[in-house]
């Protein structure tokens, strides 16, 4: 499922440093504007302790996580809607993501030069939202002058999409995106075909200080980032994106002293990475075999032939029953046999949709 969450920002707020930690990718990083021109692109695994869980119980061949996908979009900076440093371009590539992550600099450092001139991320915040909001407007406004001639003359579904586009100039105009605005199933489905900057969903990450990390509680940038968040239904990650590319060079015990040491339960990154997937309403289901056991990603709400589906289109063309046990209950039991004689192993058809969690194995004829 190639689902992936841009990573932006103002520049040097720490998105290249961050991305470089998440997937040590080996993105350029300096201390100066633009030092990332293309968008880079790195293919993480999704954190999850119930993969590892599984693999002591089964002792498969081999294990395969789920992964997720971040794209590092150069920052922009104000006027990037007409085209201001690399605008136009930075806008396009985050029009491709299904989800912004917005990195925010929460920590002051005079060696580390602010594009604004000073540390204010409320500020930084609503540049760059007023900028997605102007590029939005401008591809409303291009939009509504091809439709409002067709929807005068009384063409049904020009007047639907007419009266779509209207909602949202008027909400861009008052410097609101779109997914504050409120429509109705049908205009939903209008208003995702226009692939709106202001549509796609948002999670912060405020990027601190290692003083602040422990306990950021005592930082008013935080503070304030927080409340902008509750506001508009959006969370927070706080972050140390020096002390998380730190970690990344560690692996397995070495990590854990370092967490240890520092007196952090989880590294950030992996905080990050599970935000961003629930973000997109994303779910985990488990194959569990002496072969492979594997974690599969899919949407929330997905029936058992389109969870099948993602394994391999046969898999769903053939669908006949999904073999169904919650992770919970076979941890519990111990063994598969064992769930299934505890009656919790379960024969599911094509109207059951998987859950987070869900040990499946499909059975198909093609």
């Amino acid at each position: 499922m190639a689902l992936t969450t841009g990573i932006v920002g103002l520049p040097n707020v720490g998105k290249s440093t961050l991305f470089n930690a998440i997937t040590q990718a080996g993105a350029e990083s300096a201390n100066y504007p633009f030092c990332t021109i293309d968008p880079n692109v790195g293919i993480v695994e999704v954190p999850d302790g119930r993969l590892q869980t599984l693999t002591e119980m089964v002792i498969p061949e081999k294990t395969v996580p789920t992964a997720f996908e971040f794209t590092d979009i150069a920052g922009i900076v104000e006027g990037a809607s007409k085209g201001e440093g690399l605008g136009n371009k930075f806008l396009s590539n985050i029009r491709e993501v299904d989800a912004i992550s917005h990195v925010v600099r929460c920590f002051d450092d005079e060696n580390v030069t602010h594009v604004s001139g000073g540390v204010d991320p409320i500020r930084d915040i609503e540049v760059i939202n007023l900028e997605l909001i102007l590029a939005d407007l401008e591809s409303v406004e291009k939009r509504i002058g091809k439709v409002e001639k067709m929807a005068k003359s009384k063409d049904k579904d020009a007047m639907a999409e007419f009266e779509v586009l209207k909602k949202l100039r008027d909400a861009f105009e008052s410097e609101m995106p779109a997914r504050s605005v409120d429509f109705s199933k049908e205009e939903k489905k209008l208003v995702k075909g226009f692939q709106l900057l202001t549509e796609k969903p948002v999670l912060y990450v405020a990027n601190v200080s290692e003083e602040d990390l422990l306990d950021p509680s005592g930082n008013e940038h935080v503070q304030r980032v927080k409340q902008l968040a509750a506001d508009h239904n959006a969370e927070v990650i706080v972050v140390c994106a020096k002390i998380e590319a730190e970690i990344a060079e560690l692996e397995g015990a070495e990590k854990q002293e370092f967490l240890d040491d520092l007196g952090i339960e989880e590294a950030g990154l992996d905080q990050l990475i599970r935000a961003a997937y629930a973000l997109l309403g994303l779910d985990t289901y488990f194959t569990a075999g002496k072969q492979e056991v594997r974690a599969w990603t899919i949407r929330r709400g997905t029936k058992a032939p389109q969870a099948a589906g993602v394994i391999h289109t046969d898999f769903e063309r053939g669908f006949i029953r999904a073999e169904v046990v919650s992770y919970d209950d076979l941890v519990s039991a111990g063994t598969m046999n064992k769930a299934k004689e505890e009656g919790n192993v379960r024969l599911e058809g094509k109207e059951y949709v998987v859950q987070d969690g869900d040990v499946v194995h499909f059975r198909f004829n093609v």
